[in-house]
């Protein structure tokens, strides 16, 4: 039985689903919400929120996550990177997660991946769990009802999170598995209510798809000046590194704060809603991003609440420290209609650095830019992938190596091309540790990344006086209005200079190291400006 607001002579039979439970075609919030807290998967929240649990999966599972390898794909997917699937273990997985939901009440959205009419791409999630429908439509960008009259998916997600894999029947590594099929236009997910995949999953597709337009995918929030859509800037880095905290600036006008597109255009939102971290959220810091935690359908997931006022604690990271909220962009007030802009003025690259190395803000050459974007140098922060349970520094080429399926000089080659063509500015911006590394010093003050960065938009910090780094070679502000001189030396924070200077040089270590992968595939111009 299908009940939902429209079904336009689809079923999911079409595409092999036969289910003798119901079928909810795009419902809205209220019904997704009520359905949520019916079905016994979520609780209701103070102003009309839904307050839920992720279960032991309240990360992503990146070693679980496949693509399936096909003559189709075989030359253009980064292998290292990405783990291959088998098709005949693909279709056994395919075949037997059907079986499983047959008899099951389903849930599915036709939902938009991009804002960008001519390079979106049109996508149906089928989920057993109505609050994952909820997310989807609120992550993703929701069709005007006419749209969906015609509604053709390009690509299928089902998502099941009570099905478990069979490593050596599906060809998996647990009983958890995220599979990509290229050829069959379609992903399976089981074993996880993590509802992130969801959302990584399509934009995994889309940074397959539209490098092959000569379309750059990126992670990455962005902004324009209120006014000026030509005014944007791109702020690259991973969970954590504060790409909604900082994208979410009252004085400019929000385009999203997760994954864009940059085409011969502009840029362009993949996403409908934002997906904050909300803890130690307070509504000095952040009051835009605070309120949504109490507006109606907001997905509050893993904090801890007062059983009786449902009041949040934003302290309590004993669930997780990757607790998170999921919110249509409307609700953030400066949030642009159209999710488009210009070519960025400014492209910012976030690092967190648990080593209390990086100066706060250091400008880049193409060159530089190029290098640190494949370098990718951040630390995982606690929770945001199972076992990670403090800051670990790592090198996540692309600023979201999990996320990419091709080779990162595919990338970073359309990133240079772009910033060549229309004259970008690039800043790194450390948002990590100070006065010390993780354990000794303290988080950069986001005051002072504020200032900094207000000053890099407007373009005052263009005339600032610079000094060349002696370890990294890109050139640091001296001195910067309304910061610390001290914050801009980071040698000059440390107790002990010696104890930074063999910090450092560790550091530089661990970039040569690492970019040696990378050699055979740049050219000189970006091998002049390698560290080490």
């Amino acid at each position: 039985m299908s009940i939902g607001r429209v079904n336009p002579g689809f079923t999911l039979s079409d595409q092999g689903i036969d289910t003798t439970g119901q079928v909810f075609y795009n419902l809205l919030e209220p019904a997704l919400v009520e359905a949520s807290i019916k079905g016994g998967e979520a609780r209701l929240g103070n102003g009309g929120t839904v307050l839920v649990s992720t279960g032991r999966f309240t990360g992503r599972s990146p070693k679980d996550k496949f693509v399936v390898r096909t003559p189709s794909v075989e030359n253009d997917i980064w292998w290292e990177n990405n783990q291959p699937m088998d098709a005949d273990a693909f279709d056994r997985l395919h075949a037997d997660m059907l079986d499983h939901l047959k008899g099951r009440d389903l849930f599915v959205q036709d939902l938009f991946g991009g804002a960008d009419p001519a390079n979106r791409l049109d996508v149906r999630i089928v989920t057993e769990l109505a609050w994952h429908s909820l997310f989807s439509r609120t992550m993703l960008r929701r069709p005007e009802r006419a749209e969906l009259d015609s509604f053709t998916a390009e690509f299928t997600i089902i998502n099941c999170p009570s099905f478990k894999a069979d490593p050596e029947r599906h060809g998996c590594r647990t009983d958890t598995v995220i599979a990509l099929n290229f050829d069959k236009k379609l992903i399976l997910i089981g074993n996880t209510e993590y509802a992130g995949e969801i959302k990584k999953s399509v934009f995994t597709l889309l940074n397959y798809i539209l490098p092959g337009k000569g379309i750059m995918a990126m992670h990455c929030s962005a902004n324009h000046a209120t006014g000026n859509p030509n005014d944007a800037a791109v702020f690259f880095g991973l969970s954590g590194t504060g790409k909604t905290t900082l994208s979410a600036d009252p004085e400019r006008t929000l385009i999203g704060d997760d994954e864009h597109g940059w085409s011969d255009n502009g840029i362009f939102n993949f996403e409908g809603g934002c997906y904050a971290k909300t803890i130690n959220l307070s509504p000095e810091a952040e009051p835009e991003i605070y309120a949504t935690t109490t507006r109606f359908a907001t997905i509050i997931e893993n904090m801890v609440y007062d059983e009786e006022t449902r009041a949040l604690d934003f302290e309590d990271d004993s669930l997780t420290a990757n607790m998170r909220c999921a919110y249509p962009l409307n609700y953030i007030s400066n949030a642009s209609k159209t999710s488009l802009a210009g070519h960025p003025k400014n492209i910012i690259m976030l690092t967190c650095d648990a080593f209390g190395v990086l100066p706060p803000i250091a400008r880049l050459t193409p060159a530089q830019a190029m290098y640190h974007f494949l370098s990718g140098f951040t630390s995982k922060v606690a929770g945001t992938e199972r076992g990670v349970t403090e800051p670990e520094p790592t090198f996540s080429t692309c600023f979201g190596a999990p996320f990419m399926p091709r080779r990162p000089e595919v990338y970073g080659n359309l990133l240079r091309d772009k910033i060549a063509r229309h004259g970008s500015a690039c800043w790194l911006v450390n948002t990590g540790w100070t006065g010390g590394a993780y354990g000794t010093g303290s988080r950069m003050p986001i005051k002072a990344t504020r200032a900094l960065l207000r000053a890099a938009l407007d373009g005052s910090l263009a005339d600032a006086e610079f000094r060349k780094d002696a370890n990294f070679g890109f050139d640091v502000p001296v001195s910067v209005e309304g910061v610390d001189d001290t914050l801009l030396d980071p040698r000059r924070t440390w107790v002990d200079g010696s104890a930074y200077d063999a910090q450092a040089a560790k550091l530089v270590s661990m970039f040569a190291e690492n970019f040696g992968q990378y050699v055979a595939h740049i050219d000189a111009e970006v091998k002049a400006v390698a560290i080490g």
